[in-house]
């Protein structure tokens, strides 16, 4: 029962996750829990009913000993035990070298918020620049599929250019989204991106990013963009800030792993520009809340009514006729009503003339910026972030109105990553106080908590020979690995315990014949582990396997070291530890 609150609270951090990582892996808490309570209740209810009416009926409980596998194993394992018994000094300066190797390894490693996806298709984002007619962006689309189909891994492609303005993701005429089927052949991924990449970037006045359609919308659900870097510039010029994004940029590209990096398109159009004169409106009562509301309704519309015809309804729009806002003169002419009953026309309240803008004006929390994306490939995500982030800070002067923010997965990985560690602190001291009162006993429960970092020696060097990129999913297998680890432990200290106590064993001879009755179940449960890991673990590149595969490796990795570390360390630290304190 202890065991099972431990490997619950093993998993607590999962449930103490935020925002889209939250909603990704607490159904994976869940499941575990579940499974582990399902197993309680059939190990104390359905199980004994079964052993009392199967096992009188088994030969194999007639017959006195091991069988001969199990007898090599433990004739194999015991003069090793009584060797390292006597020399334990040695073997917590290995142990304690191993830790310390595998501690620093993980600063090479890479880090990044989830593996990349193998989906088996793409999703290209084409975007010209603003102003392109639809038939011009179609004629663009029909360029870029055409270098698609010339790919031998493409198998069909399928266009959208533009979107409806009522549409979940409403988009210009000037935007494309191509969805790409593959088939990979002769290339790996990442030469056939490369080579694509290339002939696309062809293409003039046009950027394409590409991706994959869930990469996509995570991406694009976390940072707001369909890029896994953005960085945002605020301040109050929107000139300034294109200038600032433009040197950005420049940065950004002389930096390795960075792709698909663009800025947001913004350009100069002609405008007709309506600046209020604010002594004026003062002489007349006004406010420029009013002067607005009437220049709006004049010439984008109120609703004010509605019209049944059967079933369908008609909204009525009251604005000004087509030719009263046709041009500048007509604008100026525009009436205004005045608090006091008086018909004025806007020109006397506002100057009206033609002038130069930007296309757009993107806003944050009421906040100016300019944003400047990129993807990232051939290198880990937080890698290349720190990269970029060192870069601009030493190379870039920011004026004191402006600052600069970054968004992307990185953001997500990283309080993730906190979280997880914080509350795993958190549950490590919980799970020494269960342990300490299901002993009764500190000293024990010191024991199972010192031998916990060996079973991430072999996750570690698991995630090192793998790819070397950490993920939030090589996390959650390490939070895993705490449990198994935790489990063998307890078995073992049990055991020990019994034997002592129970049997009347003195401390050598407990250690000794309690690691050998314990050796099968706890390789017994490696094995099973292991077996149901292996195929998680060998095809991490299939469809649908990026995120449980990255938690197999961290956990076959780990049970490797954890299981045979724990049956020489457990019984030495155990046998040192009570010889001296009794």
């Amino acid at each position: 029962l202890f065991a099972t609150l431990i490997i619950i609270l093993v998993f607590a951090p999962l449930f103490f996750l935020s925002g889209f990582e939250g909603r990704l892996l607490r159904p994976l808490g869940f499941t575990y829990i579940l499974s582990i309570f399902a197993s309680l209740v059939v190990a104390l209810t359905i199980t004994p009913v079964l052993s009392y009416y199967l096992l009188p009926k088994l030969k194999v409980l007639k017959q006195k000993g091991d069988t001969p596998v199990i007898r090599i194993l433990k004739s194999s394992y015991k003069p090793i035990l009584q060797k390292v018994l006597k020399h334990p000094r040695m073997v917590l300066s290995i142990a304690f070298l191993l830790v310390a190797i595998s501690i620093g390894l993980i600063p090479i490693l890479g880090r990044s918020f989830l593996p990349n996806f193998n989906e088996g298709t793409l999703t290209l984002s084409v975007n010209t620049a603003p102003g392109t007619s639809l038939a011009e962006s179609d004629k663009i689309g029909d360029m870029v599929e055409t270098i698609l189909l010339d790919q031998p891994e493409v198998v069909s492609t399928a266009r959208r250019t533009g979107r409806a303005e009522l549409d979940e993701h409403a988009q210009e005429v000037t935007g494309a989204e191509v969805d790409v089927k593959l088939t990979m052949k002769n290339r790996d991924k990442d030469s056939f991106l490369a080579e694509l990449r290339k002939q696309l970037s062809l293409i003039p006045g046009t950027f394409i990013g590409i991706g994959q359609p869930i990469s996509h919308r995570i991406d694009h659900l976390l940072s707001g963009t369909k890029s896994q870097i953005t960085v945002k510039i605020f301040g109050p010029d929107i000139y300034k800030l294109r200038s600032l994004g433009n040197r950005v940029k420049n940065l950004m590209e002389e930096i390795e792993g960075v792709v698909d990096l663009a800025i947001e398109q913004q350009h100069e159009i002609p405008q007709i520009q309506i600046k209020f004169n604010r002594i004026n409106m003062a002489r007349y009562g006004l406010t420029t809340h009013d002067v607005a509301e009437n220049i709006e309704i004049a010439f984008q519309g109120k609703v004010i009514s509605r019209i049944l015809e059967g079933q369908r309804s008609f909204e009525v729009v009251l604005r000004y006729g087509e030719k009263f806002r046709k041009d500048l003169e007509s604008i100026k002419r525009t009436i205004i009503d005045t608090p006091s009953g008086y018909k004025i026309p806007l020109q006397q309240v506002a100057d009206i003339r033609y002038e130069k803008g930007p296309n757009f004006i993107s806003r944050e929390n009421v906040q100016r910026k300019i944003v400047v994306h990129c993807n990232v490939a051939g290198k880990d995500l937080r890698s290349v972030v720190n990269t970029i982030e060192s870069e601009i800070s030493s190379k870039l002067d920011i004026p004191s109105e402006y600052y600069i923010s970054y968004g992307g997965q990185f953001e997500s990985e990283e309080k993730a990553s906190r979280t997880i560690l914080i509350v795993s602190l958190i549950s490590l001291l919980t799970i020494f106080v269960l342990l300490a009162i299901s002993y009764q006993s500190t000293k024990s429960a010191i024991l199972i908590i010192i031998n916990l970092p060996l079973a991430l020696i072999g996750g570690i060097v698991a995630v090192f020979l793998t790819g070397g990129i950490l993920s939030i999913p090589s996390l959650v297998g390490f939070v895993t690995l705490l449990g198994i680890s935790t489990r063998n432990g307890i078995m073992l200290i049990s055991h020990y315990n019994h034997l002592i106590k129970e049997e009347n064993k003195t401390l050598e001879e407990a250690v000794i014949q309690g690691s050998l009755e314990r050796l099968v179940p706890i390789l017994m449960t490696a094995l099973t582990t292991s077996l149901a890991l292996i195929p998680l673990a060998v095809r991490g590149s299939a469809p649908g396997n990026e995120i449980q595969s990255p938690m197999a490796v961290v956990i076959l990795g780990g049970l490797v070291t954890a299981t045979f570390l724990n049956m020489i360390v457990m019984p030495v630290l155990f046998h040192r530890y009570f010889r001296k304190t009794g």
